[in-house]
């Protein structure tokens, strides 16, 4: 009886398993909902260049949605920027449902028919490491470009006709030349996506802000390319044609040639300095140059009207509701409890961040240090886990640059009041953590290229001891220039040397030291430790939106969409409509354009502060809990603040990790040779460091010699 009870009804532990699956079963069909509002919106630009559009749909979607509240900005309103709207807040609540799932970890192991997609297939040239999939998408978007320009070619040749005033070729050239800048607006509409922090876009896609540069720097190509040569065709058409006046033109109701040129020549201030040895030698100059984006998109909106850049407004429109957050995230002082400081240079800085924020692994924080830079923020890993440390987050910082130097040297002197002040953006966590699915794992790194695999090691360790989980086996292959670049290990272990055993994982590690051969000097007890005077304005680092930030990201971006539909269906049916009843030729397009662009403004800054402060008082409860927590206040001169880091690690986690360590003298690590001797039959292999380093280790890869090598592209160098 007893037997027949207990299984005629569901037992407590059977109940969230099928509820998972119940969820599990939603997120899938949401995603397929997802797909096919991009493959339409995809399908939208491949018609777009055809005569079938341009007959036959373009009319009736026009007939259909010219109204006296959007006037003819309505059509691009509706087919190009509300379904990316749509994906975007609906991406937000199935990534809100999957962070809930239990089976969120075990579904990224489900993706083996994409291993041989994965794999390296360029390894060395202008593009970097790209995998079959980025080539695969690469080739597609080629081919949409060219598809869309050679459309646009030949229907517009074939309704060319020759008169008195202008010959055949000059009227083809005027024809390329707005086709080039048609294609450059499409290349437009996708440049902002991978730019935007906090999108649910790119983790829809299995993509992180870190790793999507590299797109973002594709498109810019690409559409400067594109701009470029539309404005060139444009000189030669009208010099051959005698109307060089035309690039004096600011047209009231049509397209203004002068702005598109201030548009042109911003863009290609900002391409100049994205050459990377101006980038990498003046990055200042870089960063600061960045910004001219704000004047190319005005007068790009200038140029155009607010009808035409509705195509690409989804990407700006996310982009300056992400920009904004950012900001407001900005203002806050963060409160630094200490820093590590290294005989390599190098330092750890030791936040406080509210426990129940969690992260995961490779997940970057943009740090701004005012004393060092007011205006320069800049992108770090995340070191720690926030299993094994619920109430810190750590990142750290070699000593490269001018910025770091400034840094360095200010943490090695005494501060006077004991404090720094610091803002941070982030963390930008990736949706997963694909790392977990492999039954061995090999890391090899190149100097502070460490960093990101710090943060595994941080969390296998909380999984083997906190929760008992088993670990895969870890093989951590770095290189260093001199032996005080190996006390970057010891930050393998946290600062507190809480739950830190490393007896429990199955770690080895293979340290080489290129530049010496035998030990130089004794590094084992100069790493000091400096604590900051806590400020009461201080707070710790908590989620800009709260534990549910999807789900007011969703908020912010319908809400404040649909209340610039308002403001601009009011602009539109009670002050613009009566003037030029839909015509698009009495209203000035610089007047239209900017008031859409101050309600649009307005709107996204009204939601996004809201949901801001509505947050920021639940984060505040928080902050005043753990206000007086952390490391001892220091009651004596700023110098007796340095402790040695052995004082604050227990000796056993210490002893543990010495074992683990075979450290090689005068030599380089045999990449290949110790890759293919792993003879485990599922390898996951990560590489951080020198481009030279990385792009060996995806060609071992990605050569065929081992079909158990699986290499898995973390790029923190852009």
């Amino acid at each position: 009886m007893n037997m027949a009870s207990s299984s005629s009804s569901p037992s407590p532990m059977s109940s969230p398993s099928s509820l998972d699956d119940r969820n599990l079963r939603i997120l899938k069909w949401v995603k397929l909902l997802l797909s096919v509002v991009f493959v339409g919106w995809i399908m939208i630009w491949i018609m777009a260049p055809t005569n079938t559009y341009r007959n036959i749909w373009s009319p009736k979607l026009a007939s259909d949605t010219d109204s006296t509240y959007f006037g003819k900005q309505g059509t691009n309103i509706l087919i190009c920027t509300f379904p990316i709207l749509f994906i975007f807040v609906l991406g937000c609540i199935y990534l809100h449902m999957e962070k809930g799932s239990e089976n969120t970890e075990k579904r990224s192991g489900l993706n083996t028919r994409l291993v041989a997609w994965k794999r390296p297939v360029l390894v060395k040239g202008p593009l970097g490491i790209v995998s079959g999939i980025e080539l695969a998408f690469i080739v597609m978007f080629l081919a949409l470009l060219i598809w869309c320009f050679a459309t646009y070619l030949k229907g517009s040749f074939a309704r060319l006709r020759p008169t008195a005033q202008e010959k055949l070729w000059q009227e083809k050239l005027d024809s390329a030349a707005l086709r080039l800048g048609l294609i450059g607006n499409l290349c437009c509409a996708f440049l902002f996506f991978p730019v935007s922090r906090g999108s649910s876009i790119l983790p829809l896609i299995g993509l992180t802000s870190e790793s999507s540069i590299k797109y973002h720097i594709w498109l810019g190509h690409t559409v400067m390319v594109l701009f470029t040569a539309h404005g060139i065709c444009y000189v030669i058409y009208w010099a051959a044609t005698h109307q060089i006046d035309e690039m004096l033109k600011w047209d009231k109701t049509g397209v203004s040639n002068v702005a598109g040129e201030i548009a042109l020549l911003s863009g290609l201030a900002l391409w100049t300095t994205t050459i990377p040895r101006i980038r990498r030698k003046m990055f200042e100059v870089f960063f600061y140059t960045h910004h001219l984006y704000i004047l190319f998109l005005f007068f790009y909106l200038m140029h155009v009207g607010i009808s035409f850049f509705c195509m690409i407004l989804p990407g700006v429109y996310l982009f300056m509701v992400d920009r904004y957050l950012r900001f407001l995230q900005s203002r806050t002082k963060i409160r630094l409890l200490s820093a590590r400081l290294l005989p390599s240079e190098a330092v750890e800085l030791n936040f406080s961040k509210t426990p129940g924020f969690r992260y995961k692994p490779l997940s970057t924080v943009f740090i701004n240090i005012p004393s060092v830079s007011s205006l320069q923020w800049h992108p770090y890993t995340v070191s720690s886990s926030s299993s094994l440390e619920p109430e810190r987050l750590s990142v750290i910082i070699k000593k490269e640059g001018s910025w770091t130097q400034k840094l360095y040297n200010i943490l090695s002197s005494s501060l006077p009041d004991g404090h720094l002040d610091v803002s941070v953006e982030g963390p930008y966590s990736p949706t997963s953590m694909e790392f977990l699915r492999y039954e061995s794992l090999v890391m090899v790194s190149g100097g502070s290229g460490i960093t990101p695999f710090i943060s595994i090691i941080r969390e296998f360790i909380s999984r083997s001891n906190a929760l008992n989980i088993p670990t895969p086996n870890i093989l951590l292959i770095c290189a260093f220039k001199t032996s005080a670049d190996l006390t970057m290990l010891d930050l393998l272990l946290p600062i507190s040397g809480n739950s830190s055993d490393l007896s429990r994982l199955q770690l080895r590690i293979e340290a080489f030291v290129t530049r010496e051969k035998a030990p130089v000097g004794n590094t084992e007890n100069l790493i000091r430790t400096v604590w900051f005077k806590p400020r009461p304005s201080d707070s710790p680092i908590a989620p800009v939106l709260g534990q549910n930030s999807w789900l007011c990201l969703a908020a912010i971006v319908s809400s404040s969409f649909v209340a610039y539909l308002v403001l601009i269906g009011i602009l539109q049916r009670y002050y613009i409509y009566p003037i030029d009843h839909n015509t698009n030729s009495v209203y000035s397009y610089a007047s239209r354009s900017v008031l859409n662009l101050l309600f649009l403004c307005f709107c996204i800054a009204a939601a996004a502060s809201a949901a801001f402060v509505w947050n920021k008082r639940g984060n505040s409860k928080e902050a005043r809990q753990i206000q007086n927590m952390d490391a001892p206040t220091p009651m004596v001169s700023p110098s007796s603040w340095f402790y040695n880091a052995d004082r604050e690690l227990e000796s056993a986690p210490k002893d543990s990790l010495v074992k683990t360590t075979n450290v090689h003298f005068g030599q380089r690590p045999e990449l290949k040779r110790m890759l293919l001797e792993i003879e485990d039959p599922n390898v996951g292999v990560m590489s951080s460091g020198p481009s030279g380093m990385r792009h060996e280790v995806a060609s071992i890869c990605s050569s065929g010699l081992a079909d158990n090598l699986h290499f898995e592209s973390i790029s923190f160098t852009w």
